[in-house]
Formats: C-alpha cells, structure tokens, sequence
C-alpha cells in the first residue's frame, strides 16, 4: 500500500494495466483450454454440436453440393480464420498494455524528477537531502513498477501468441485434409 500512496497516480495506473492484463491472459487461456483440439489423426469430427464437426460439416456439405476447389479453399480460410478470431480477442489490448507499461513508468519518473527540481528551485542553496528523496523515490519507484508489470504481460502475450498459433496450423492442417488440397495460411 506504501508503494500506490508513494508512487501516485501512474502506480495506480500500472496496477489497473496489471490487473486488466491478468484477467485477459486469464480469459485467453481459459477459452483455450475450454475448446481443446481434437484428435486429427484418425478423422475429422462431424458431430454436429462440436464447433470443430460443424466446421468440418459445412465443408464437407459445401464439397459435396459441388462447390470448386477455389471457392471450397475460401470458404476454408473464412471458417479457420473466424474460428481464431474467437481465441486472439483481448490479446491487442494485452499488447497495447505490456508495450505502454514502460512509457507509463518513464513518465512517472519524469512526474518524480521534476518533483525533485521544483524542491531544489524552492529550497535554492539549501536544500534538504531528504526533501529531494521524495521525488526521486517516486522516479525510482514508477519506473521500477512499469517495467514489472510489462515484462510478464509481455511473457504471457508471447505464450498465448504461440497457443494460438499452433492451432492456426492444425486447423488449417486439418481443414486441408477435408477439402483434399492444402490451403495457404496468410499468416504462416
């Protein structure tokens, strides 16, 4: 509690960007987890009350009704990306948070610098050590705390990246095994 009174307002900021953080890796992982992969090995799911069967499905339908090869390989890409899209929500904010927890912290360190020389122009040749300790404490302390907070946002971001990634590829894996012809993955 020293550290958010101490600190001020951009303490308080970095623990809502951390807070915030947490609750979307959290999310993100728990939709993960939630939708787990099936086994591609052996077939494709076609239950229909599946996601992954009524993708397939929908394929499979779409084949048989005599749809070309170029429109079946569109259709695949818009099923798979719309499938993604559903597990990368939050993970642009995640980004937006680890990527300006640092400035935040520098700018806190500015707050607290110009805090100290606002001692020194009032104070003039005898200043008091201990009155300067104030500001750069809170120089110390914001930069301290908004590299604490980006660096795990950062980790986690990565990870959730490299989860999703992988079922990008399996699915399109997958995917492409249905329609039997291999469709291009933009972002591989």
């Amino acid at each position: 509690m020293e550290f958010l009174l101490k600190g001020g307002v951009v303490i308080w900021i970095l623990t809502a960007y951390s807070v915030v953080g947490l609750s979307i890796v959290i999310s993100g992982y728990l939709r993960l987890v939630a939708k787990p992969m099936p086994d591609f090995d052996h077939a494709p799911p076609q239950d229909p009350a599946c996601e992954y069967g009524r993708i397939f499905n929908r394929l499979i339908s779409a084949q048989q009704a005599g749809m070309d090869q170029a429109s079946l390989r569109a259709l695949a890409r818009r099923l798979v990306e719309a499938h993604i899209r559903y597990f990368e929500k939050g993970l642009k904010t995640l980004s937006l948070l680890a990527n300006t927890a640092p400035l935040l912290g520098l700018l806190g360190t500015i707050i607290g610098m110009i805090s100290a020389f606002r001692v020194i122009e009032s104070q003039g040749a005898g200043v008091n050590p201990q009155m300067l300790a104030g500001g750069i404490w809170e120089a110390m302390l914001t930069t301290g705390v908004g590299l604490a907070v980006a660096l795990p946002l950062l980790l986690f971001l990565h990870f959730l990246e490299s989860l999703i990634e992988k079922r990008h590829w399996q699915m399109y894996v997958a995917v492409s095994e249905v329609i039997h012809e291999p469709i291009e993955n933009d972002r591989v």
